[in-house]
């Protein structure tokens, strides 16, 4: 994000924060932020600061992001923006109250490939979805205290990485009417492998799978009656779409700018500048949905 902000046409790093006075100040002399605070309320305090960006583990995403938002300012809250839909909520509700624009950083929606996937499946081009594939996996090496593993950071493959199967599944085939979770969980309890499947009324079906375990494809594919697309590693940052309606095949290739983070950057700008208080492409709404099905998968792991 902060490499992405030195390019991006609006916004700069003004500011930057962290508990560790040390950090903030590296941190800010490597990009160039004009201000270090070595805490978050400084930050949001700052009558300079217009937006702020929230990046820290995600069992700190509510209190910093309502820091924030109490201060008036505008906020990118990470994904998933609370551990769960009560803290995604009251956010929610806070921002609204606050007239103040909120929005999860779901970085992948803004990408130009997944604009072209939404459009061609708004132009029905697979014809009657059926189908949906989506993987998320990389070899970590356990370690307790690591944000990945640590519970008390909000730690689990689901939370960190499986959120995005999830919200492409959401997106795309909107609420399932059945899950089904099959999970394998580290030492001290968190998931380090989940496997969803969803069954929507109409047949369709999901399969999405999130790990820590294992190197994944990471890779998402959609089948339709009219055929299927494809899309490349990795799915949630990807620059190449397939299309397979035999005997046709063709590629899509649109590549990101940046890290990728520059289309995210340039959403909320281009909501800030006509006064929205949420973007349409990312609502609210649709944020709050995806935390109930979180919090839908975390039951069923506990059950």
């Amino acid at each position: 994000m902060a490499e992405d902000l030195l390019i991006a046409e609006q916004g700069e790093l003004y500011a930057v924060a962290s508990r560790n006075a040390e950090k903030a100040q590296d941190f800010g002399l490597e990009f160039g932020a004009e201000k270090c605070y070595h805490n978050y309320q400084a930050l949001c305090e700052d009558p300079q600061v217009d937006i702020v960006y929230i990046a820290t583990p995600h069992s700190f995403h509510y209190e910093h992001a309502s820091l924030a938002i109490e201060a008036g300012k505008a906020v990118l809250v990470e994904k998933p923006m609370g551990l769960n839909a009560v803290q995604s909520a009251k956010l929610i509700a806070k921002a609204r109250d606050k007239g103040v624009f909120l929005m999860e950083g779901i970085w992948t929606r803004f990408m130009p490939i997944t604009e072209k996937l939404l459009e061609l499946l708004e132009a029905k081009v697979l014809g009657d979805l059926e189908y949906l594939a989506a993987d998320f996996g990389f070899r970590s090496k356990y370690e307790p205290e690591h944000r990945l593993f640590n519970p008390s950071l909000g730690g689990g493959s689901l939370l960190d990485i499986g959120i995005y199967p999830l919200y492409l599944s959401l997106v795309i085939l909107g609420e399932a009417s059945e899950i089904k979770v099959n999970a394998r969980y580290a030492p001290n309890g968190v998931d380090i492998y989940c496997k969803v499947e969803l069954n929507y009324e109409g047949g369709a079906k999901a399969e999405l799978i999130s790990s820590f375990e294992e190197n994944l494809p990471t890779e998402a594919i959609l089948k339709g009656s009219k055929g299927s697309i494809q899309i490349h590693r990795r799915f949630h940052q990807s620059e190449k779409l397939s299309l397979d309606f035999a005997p046709k095949l063709r590629d899509i290739q649109l590549p990101y700018s940046g890290n990728g983070y520059v289309h995210e950057i340039d959403e909320v700008h281009l909501c800030l500048d006509k006064g929205l208080l949420e973007s349409p492409k990312l609502t609210l709404d649709l944020s709050l949905r995806l935390s109930k099905n979180l919090d839908r998968i975390i039951a069923k792991m506990q059950s």
